[in-house]
């Protein structure tokens, strides 16, 4: 599956290369945000720039799906949100335990799950 890039999202998508989730940061309100945007989803500033997430967070709410649209991934498997330590939320992947061992605000870290051309997509695991 290709997904493409854009002037936007470049940036992040190249960080995840290198195993860096990079989350935007507003000058003018310093609030972060995920997913990348032109605009700061909180005050309207143009005024956005880079930060390394320190890839820890919290189960905010999550749900297991038992029959796939696709065939990757195989069901079943978690859809989560996670609450990061700096504020966004990520809808990602729960992995690396089984469905029914996750709990609402449990502790997770980032790992990666391949996309195919060298970059990942951010996925949590139990802290």
């Amino acid at each position: 599956m290709t997904i493409p890039a854009d002037e936007i999202t470049a940036p992040w998508w190249e960080a995840t290369r290198r195993g860096s989730l990079l989350l935007q940061r507003c000058g003018a309100c310093r609030r972060a945000q995920h997913y990348p945007r032109a605009l700061c989803a909180a005050c309207g500033s143009t005024d956005l720039t880079w930060t390394e997430s320190a890839g820890r967070g919290v189960v905010d709410s999550f749900t297991v799906v038992h029959r796939s649209p696709f065939p990757e991934p195989q069901a079943p498997y978690v859809v989560a949100r996670v609450r990061l330590a700096e504020g966004p939320v990520l809808l990602t992947n729960l992995v690396g335990a089984a469905p029914d061992d996750w709990r609402c605000d449990e502790p997770v870290r980032l790992t990666w799950r391949p996309v195919g051309d060298g970059r990942r997509l951010p996925v949590f695991e139990k802290e």
